[in-house]
């Protein structure tokens, strides 16, 4: 664990990889230290953000002793995502794939993912454990207006646009479950180090 200086009122902890990132992610979170007002896990780093007032020294120094859990999530299950699998882009990545359609649908929802980390956008999970075989490149043009609720895919990952947006993703479906509301606490449904299923479904 390395940790540095990110301005004057937060610190940058290195980590091992993704999964130590989420497991400091949430010891830090049950420990609830003082002067610590937010926590964002990154792939390989988590970011604390404290206090302009909070001694960071002392805060650095309390890190390496925090006790981290065996397991991110707490153990829960996989929160589940209803899918139609009807995207603009499910013929393309089946071709692209060397799969038919239908096995490019059984892949994507036969898996179980992890929250990597929230970015892009409000409530954007970026989610690992994507199958290998339906790893595909972006897009070479983005489109300019991506429907909320879309599901997609790029390189080794999946994601649901949780609002209206530009993205080079490729679009497998679509799900009605909101992602991102502000009215809800907290507002993303989902967290880092969360694990996740798309359930197929034939409507929305």
């Amino acid at each position: 664990m390395r940790i540095r200086r990110a301005g004057d009122a937060a610190l940058l902890v290195e980590t091992d990889g993704l999964d130590a990132a989420h497991r400091l992610d949430a010891a830090l979170r049950e420990a609830d230290l003082p002067g610590v007002v937010d926590v964002v896990p990154g792939e390989r780093t988590v970011l604390v953000v404290a206090d302009p007032s909070a001694d960071l020294d002392r805060l650095a120094a309390q890190l390496p002793g925090l006790p981290l859990p065996e397991d991110a999530g707490g153990g829960a299950p996989p929160a589940e995502i209803p899918v139609v699998y009807d995207g603009a882009d499910l013929d393309e990545v089946a071709r692209l794939t060397g799969l038919s359609r239908e096995e490019v649908v059984v892949k994507h929802s036969a898996a179980t993912y992890t929250v990597a980390y929230l970015g892009f956008s409000p409530g954007f999970g970026y989610l690992t454990g994507l199958d290998p075989a339906l790893h595909v490149a972006r897009r070479e043009s983005p489109r300019t207006a991506v429907p909320e609720g879309s599901v997609a895919i790029a390189g080794p990952y999946t994601a649901v646009y949780p609002s209206r947006s530009p993205g080079g993703w490729r679009l497998l479906g679509r799900s009605g479950l909101a992602l991102w509301d502000v009215t809800r606490d907290p507002p993303s449904l989902l967290r880092p180090g969360m694990r996740v299923r798309f359930l197929r479904e034939e409507s929305l």
